[in-house]
């Protein structure tokens, strides 16, 4: 965090909502860290930064004991939001998993080591056993240059299963950043596509069960 709280008007959503009840942070901090309020001495900052530091601390010790003791019930009702509330939430997880990822860096363990053994505890909590064994990949490949020429021939000759994830993720990004590209445009047409993709998906799917069927009959 820079010693300046950033001074822009945060988004409009639960999150930044200036009613919500105090989490790890309280209403005072957040109105700190988005800048509703700025009237602080250097003194009373670094005071208010060691007190945000030590309860995130603290936080971060408090998940053993919800791991090990919180019912099952309370975590259930915790991750089973509102329905206007879930985009909320859903940012929530994910900005917690970006936190995460970005202050291990440098930690004496890898954060993808941390990653599968808290999938493993998790799977091993469900399966109340500890031979319930999992294998996690997680790994962070950055998309680099891709030849436009050779993604446009496998979209041409219909090669779809040689073009690579990160070929369909830059392919994507750029198309939408293109100036001719609308996808407003090209959203009903789109739509009458994928009704007739799902059919052939399912045919297919029905095709390879019949099949699957009689092999072993």
């Amino acid at each position: 965090m820079s010693d300046q709280p950033d001074e822009t008007e945060p988004p409009n959503d639960l999150a930044y909502s200036a009613d919500r009840d105090r989490g790890i942070l309280t209403p005072s901090d957040r109105e700190y860290l988005i800048g509703r309020k700025s009237d602080y001495t250097e003194h009373s900052k670094k005071q208010k930064r060691n007190r945000i530091r030590r309860r995130l601390r603290n936080a971060i010790l408090d998940f053993t004991i919800l791991f090990e003791h919180l019912e099952d019930r309370d975590r259930e009702t915790v991750f089973n939001p509102d329905d206007d509330a879930r985009d909320a939430y859903t940012r929530g997880i994910t900005d917690m998993l970006a936190f995460l990822h970005l202050g291990t860096m440098g930690y004496y363990t890898p954060f993808k080591d941390m990653l599968a053994q808290g999938v493993n505890k998790a799977e091993q909590e469900l399966a109340g056993s500890d031979y319930r064994m999992v294998t996690v990949d997680f790994n962070v490949d950055p998309v680099g240059r891709i030849d436009v020429d050779e993604v446009i021939d496998k979209l041409e000759f219909g090669d779809f299963e040689e073009i690579t994830d990160e070929e369909l993720r830059a392919f994507v990004r750029l198309l939408a950043e293109s100036g001719d590209f609308s996808a407003t445009s090209m959203r009903s047409e789109m739509k009458e596509q994928m009704s007739e993709f799902i059919e052939r998906v399912d045919a297919a799917t029905e095709q390879r069960d019949r099949r699957v069927e009689e092999l072993n009959d």
